[in-house]
Parts: structure tokens; sequence; C-alpha cells
């Protein structure tokens, strides 16, 4: 027998525990530290264990499905309203994609191309480690689903017999993606292809089960009006926003937006020598797009054909999105599907091995792991200052403690966690930035609660555009600086009804 470091899959089951444990100690460290978008979702879970609500989205918006609150409901029971009760499902998460992405390359490209492909995702760069780990909506559960679902159509399509139950279960995990989020449509539309080319006759029993799966959004639309239901919403995204000059949304969607997504950048930053990853790239995914249609016919051509036209589609929906132009370093998550085509740009490199092609398809597998080594080791050194944010907001629940304060106005990006950290002990309602008027609450009943009471305690960060609206409106009031925020009052309420 082979030492381990010899069979592919103790190699990638290796590769696979140094990412988890790169991830499990950015959580031990509160890196990326929580925010009140991870908040909502704490409180949907709250309110789940609780039995006093049961959303079928994010809280504040007509989509986004909440499995991230159902997984984390328990544990917030368990442990207590905590961000580490959210980031626990999502670190099981991570733990199960990366199995199953080494079973999909194993099956449709070869072992050894799936042991490159946990190696690849063992990296933690600060964009990517934010998608996986912050269970703010849509992101954590997507990729693993995903990964499940065209590995099951794999192995359905490869059964030399009907599977009704495998068939129905990938439909069921069809429409739990669907009412999740939509952003893996290409990849949806990619596992539809192969039941249509290899499996037709498994259409109804997957057609039951994504009824089965999709039927929050099913409840959720009889009951709303017509503007809230999930395709208007849907529509009314792509539809609205500015209109960015093309080649913005072309730089920032493919050039900077690739790099971003895929885990090649800085916290926050995104170097100028690191973009030629872009167009390497997009010429990767095309050369096995050429490769693939010139394969034999089989389930595993199919796989390795619609695996980078799912990448390359979802790279041109983003880049014609303003978002791309407008908030590109953010917005980058969009691109998080993009890990599961992993294999796709990896297998041109394998083919080239063992030819005179050998040489030169090793440089971009060298350079890209040397970019995955630089954007791990910047957010291993950026991992303080997140701690340091982290240890501010404790400062101000520590705060708020002292002053017995019940009833708080804040800024949107505050609020939220300090409702879910204190169990709704402190209500926070979310004030404008620029008057002394309603904000952007997503729980809507939180403004009701705050506004009726006679003191309350406001904050703001230092320097924020709200910092200087309440200095402003609350002359003699006494300000007290905690971590990087200012606290006012315990004061009358200036919103008082």
């Amino acid at each position: 027998m082979p030492p381990p470091w010899r069979r592919p899959a103790a190699a990638a089951a290796a590769l696979g525990v140094i990412g988890l444990a790169l991830r499990v100690w950015l959580t031990i460290a509160h890196a990326p530290p929580t925010n009140s978008d991870e908040a909502t979702m704490g409180l949907a879970a709250l309110h789940i264990w609780r039995g006093e609500d049961f959303p079928a989205y994010f809280y504040g918006q007509d989509y986004m499905g909440t499995i991230e609150a159902y997984l984390a409901a328990p544990l917030v029971g368990l442990l207590g309203p905590t961000p580490l009760a959210l980031r626990l499902p999502t670190l099981a998460l991570y733990a199960a994609f990366l199995p199953l992405m080494y079973a999909l390359a194993k099956r449709a490209y070869s072992p050894w191309l799936g042991v490159a492909t946990v190696g690849f995702l063992a990296f933690g760069a600060d964009r990517i480690v934010k998608n996986q780990l912050i269970a703010g909506g849509g992101y954590p559960e997507t990729a693993p689903m995903v990964a499940a679902l065209l590995l099951g159509v794999l192995v359905l399509a490869k059964s030399p017999t009907p599977r009704p139950w495998l068939t129905g279960g990938m439909g069921l995990l069809t429409g739990l993606i669907l009412w999740n989020h939509w952003l893996p449509l290409p990849y949806l539309a990619a596992a539809g292809v192969i039941l249509l080319v290899h499996r037709r006759r498994a259409l109804w029993p997957a057609l039951a089960g994504l009824l089965v799966g999709i039927s929050p959004l099913i409840w959720h639309d009889l009951h709303a009006k017509l503007s809230n239901r999930s395709f208007a919403i849907f529509w009314h995204l792509q539809t609205t926003g500015g209109h960015p000059p093309l080649g913005d949304r072309l730089y920032g969607g493919g050039i900077l937006g690739v790099p971003l997504g895929m885990g090649m950048c800085a916290p926050s930053s995104c170097p100028r020598w690191t973009l030629w990853w872009a167009p390497v790239y997009a010429a990767l995914l095309v050369v096995a797009v050429v490769l693939a249609y010139r394969d034999a016919r089989s389930v595993e051509r199919t796989v390795r054909l619609v695996l980078p036209l799912a990448a390359l589609l979802t790279i041109a929906s983003y880049a014609h999105s303003p978002a791309a132009a407008e908030t590109p370093i953010e917005s980058a998550r969009y691109l998080s599907c993009l890990l599961i085509s992993t294999p796709a740009w990896l297998d041109p490199l394998r083919r080239a091995a063992g030819t005179r092609w050998a040489l030169p398809a090793g440089v971009p597998v060298a350079a890209g792991a040397a970019l995955g080594v630089f954007a791990t080791v910047t957010l291993f050194l950026h991992a303080p200052v997140y701690s340091e944010m982290r240890a501010q907001q404790k400062a101000v629940l520590g705060r708020l403690a002292e002053l017995d304060s019940t009833r708080v106005y804040a800024d949107y990006w505050t609020c939220d966690w300090i409702a879910y950290e204190t169990g709704e002990k402190r209500i926070c309602a979310v004030l404008d930035d620029h008057a002394m008027a309603r904000g952007f609450n997503r729980y809507a009943p939180y403004w009701d609660e705050v506004v009726g009471v006679p003191n309350v305690v406001y904050l703001a960060p230092i320097g924020s555009p709200l910092d200087g609206t309440l200095s402003a409106a609350l002359t003699g009031v006494p300000v007290r600086t905690v971590a990087n925020y200012h606290v006012f009052g315990p004061a009358a309420n200036a919103l008082r009804s």
C-alpha cells in the first residue's frame, strides 16, 4: 500500500483539515467580526428557537431564504445569542463542501485533480472566508448545496437503474437552493442539462421534490402582494440601480471581481499585480469548454462542459450589474459560486502535464498557488485588527449594561448586533445617518418599541455621519467615549411620539 501522501483521498483529507483548522482559528479570533447583517440572521434564529416567528426570508426584504437561521436556532438555544452559535453551522457547511468537491472532481475528472481542488479551496482569503463564515444569508450554504446537487445528479446519471428517491432528493435540494438564493442559477441550469441529456425520465420525481423544496417561496408569494413576490423582487433587482459605463462594469466585474471572488486578494483591496489572474482564468475556462466538447460523449464529459460554462455565465451576469462598478470590493461576494468550478479551470493544466505544454501550464498553477498563499497570509496578519474590532463591540455592550439602557438608537451596522447579543434585552432602532428620523430597520417592530419610551441612549461611531447629526441635535446631552463610539445620554427621546 502506498504511503498516505501518495493516496489521493488521504492527501485531500489532509489539505481539508488544514483549511478547516484555519477557519476554526479565525472563528476563535473573531475574524472577521460579526455585523448587523449576521445579527439579523441571528435574530431570526432566536425567534425560531423561541417559537415567536418562522420567517421564510431575511428580515427587511422579500428574498434570500433563512436556512442559516433554521440551522443555527438549536445552537442559539443551547449556547445563547452569540456569533459562535451562528458560525458553528457555517463551519460545518465548509467542512462538508470540501469532500463534496473532492468527490465531484474525482468522478468527473480524476482523483488527483480532486486533491488539487481541495488544496485550492483550503486557502483562506478575506473575501472567501467572509463568504464562508459570516452567517449573513445566502453564501455559506450555497456552495456546498450546489456541489451536493451536481454530485448527486452525476451519480444519478451514471446509475444503470432508476433511483427515484435520489432523484426526488435532488429535486428537493434544487427547490431549497431556489428558495434560499437565485445566485447559483447558472449552476442549477448545469444540473438540469445533465439530467436532460442523460436521465430524462427522472424529471418527474425531481419536479415533485422541487415543489417540496421551494414550498417556502410558494407560501410566501401566495400571501405577499404582487410587488413583494419573488419574481417581482428578482426583476426589480436586475433592472434598478445606476447605469455605470460598460468599461467600469467590465473592469469591476471581470478584471477586479474575479481575483477578489476567487480569493487572490488582501483584505478589502486587490493589488494591481494580482489582476493578471482574471484574463488567465477566463482563458482557462474557454480552453476547458473546448477540451470537454472534443471529448467522447459521456456523463463526465457533460459535467466537464457545463462547469466552465456556468462560471463564465456567472461572471457575465455579475459584470452586467451596476454593483460590479459601484461597489466592486464588497460585491465580489456575488462571485462566490465560482469556487464550484475550480476543477474546470484546473483540468486544462492537468491535461497539459506530460506534454510539451507541461512547463507553460505549470506557471499559472504555481502563480495561482502563490496568490492563494499571499491572500491567506495577509488575512492572518490582519486578524488582530478584526479581533480589536470585536473587543470594541464587547466594550459597547458592557457600557450599555452599566447604564442599564434597554432602548437605544444607533446606525444600521450597530443596531442588530446589540439586539441579538443581548437576547433582545436591549432593543435598538436605526436612525437615519443625516436626520433625526427613522432609518432602515430590518426588523420593523424595533422602531415602535424604541420610539415609544421616554428615555433612551444614542450611539454613533466616532466621525460617522450619524455622529455629526447627533452632536448637532443633542446639545447639552452628556457624551461619553467608549471604544470607537460616542455614547449620548441617557437622555429624553427626541423622537418620542
